[in-house]
C-alpha cells in the first residue's frame, strides 16, 4: 500500500510541496473505484480541495438549478463526436451530432449538463482536384439541454482523433500495488498534466505552473492563447475557468489526425461555418473524436 509520505514525495517533485499537499489531501479523503474520467458523476465535487475562482465555479455549478441556461459568449464546450465524417462519403445537408463530455459551469449561473447534445449539419463537401485539397464544411448550431433547443453559433478551437482522446485518459505511469487508479497522473491533449482526480493541472510535467484542477469528469482551467497560432485566450470578458475535459488549457488546432487541417475555424464570415481540409479524400474523422467549440457572437 502506497504511504502518504511516498505519494507526497512523488507529486512534490513535479508540482511543488503546496500543490502536492492539496493533491494528497484529496487522495486520502476520496478513494474511488477506477473508471474512465468521461463517465464519472459530478456528485463528489464539493469534497475536492480547491481555491480561488476554480472553486467558485464548481460551487456555482453545484447550486445551479435545472433550468435552461443562458450561455455566455466565450464559453467552451468539450465534445465527443457521434458522427463519422468521411471526405469521400459524407454529403451536404447530412445531420451531425456530438455529446458534451463535461458539465460546464457558466459565469452567469447554471450549467450545461454532462451528456447534453450539440447538433449541426454538413454545409458542403468538395473533392480535391487539380492540387486543391478536399474539404468538408460543417456547422454546429443547436444545443439540446433538458429537452429544449438553444440556438448557438460556434467556432472550432481544437480537434483530436479518438486515439488521442483515449490516451489522454490513460495514466502516464502504471499503477503499482495499492495505488488508486484515479489518482495517477495523465497527460492532456496539448501537454498539460493532471495529477489525479481533485489534483492540480499543470502546464507540462516539470514547470510547476498550476493552470487549474481536475474534477470528476474533466478539468476546470484558465484557458490561454497558444503561442504561434491564432487561438486566443479568454474572449468577450469571459475569463471564468473552462471545462475542457481531456484538452489542455492552450489546446489549439489538430491532434492525432494525419492529413487534416483547419482551413477556417468559423470565426470569419460566414461565422459558424468550420472548414476542414485534407490532401486526401480518403480521410475519415471517426466517431469518438474530441472537439473544443467556443460559443461565438453570431455574425462577428
Amino acid at each position: 500500500m502506497t504511504s502518504k509520505k511516498e505519494v507526497e514525495n512523488r507529486v512534490s517533485r513535479r508540482v511543488g510541496p503546496l500543490a502536492a499537499a492539496v493533491f494528497c489531501t484529496v487522495l486520502l479523503a476520496q478513494p474511488m473505484k477506477a473508471q474512465d474520467r468521461s463517465s464519472r458523476s459530478t456528485s463528489g465535487l464539493s469534497s475536492a480541495a480547491s481555491a480561488g475562482p476554480i472553486s467558485a465555479a464548481v460551487e456555482q455549478d453545484q447550486n445551479a438549478t435545472s433550468a435552461v441556461p443562458s450561455i455566455p459568449l466565450g464559453t467552451i464546450l468539450a465534445l465527443r463526436l457521434n458522427t463519422t465524417l468521411s471526405f469521400s462519403k459524407t454529403k451536404s445537408g447530412q445531420m451531425i451530432s456530438a455529446r458534451v463530455m463535461q458539465t460546464v459551469p457558466l459565469s452567469t449561473g447554471g450549467h450545461i449538463p454532462h451528456g447534453s447534445r450539440v447538433l449541426g449539419h454538413i454545409v458542403e463537401v468538395s473533392a480535391g482536384s487539380g492540387g486543391s485539397p478536399a474539404t468538408i464544411s460543417l456547422q454546429f448550431d443547436k444545443l439540446i439541454v433538458s429537452g429544449q433547443t438553444i440556438p448557438i453559433t460556434t467556432n472550432l478551437r481544437a480537434i483530436a482523433g479518438f486515439v488521442a482522446v483515449d490516451e489522454a485518459q490513460t495514466p502516464t505511469t502504471p499503477a503499482g500495488q495499492g495505488d488508486n487508479y484515479n489518482q495517477l497522473p495523465t497527460r492532456q491533449i496539448g501537454g498539460d498534466v493532471v495529477f489525479g482526480w481533485g489534483g492540480p493541472v499543470t502546464r507540462g510535467e516539470d514547470t510547476g505552473q498550476v493552470v487549474g484542477r481536475a474534477v470528476t469528469d474533466g478539468v476546470l482551467v484558465q484557458v490561454s492563447a497558444k503561442e504561434g497560432t491564432k487561438c486566443r485566450g479568454a474572449l468577450y470578458g469571459n475569463d471564468s475557468p473552462q471545462a475542457l475535459w481531456v484538452f489542455s488549457s492552450d489546446a489549439c488546432g489538430v491532434y492525432g489526425i494525419d492529413h487534416l487541417q483547419v482551413s477556417d475555424a468559423g470565426r470569419s464570415k460566414p461565422v459558424g461555418v468550420i472548414i476542414l481540409s485534407s490532401d486526401t479524400d480518403k480521410l475519415k474523422i471517426r466517431s469518438g473524436a474530441g472537439m473544443l467549440l467556443r460559443i461565438n457572437e453570431a455574425g462577428k
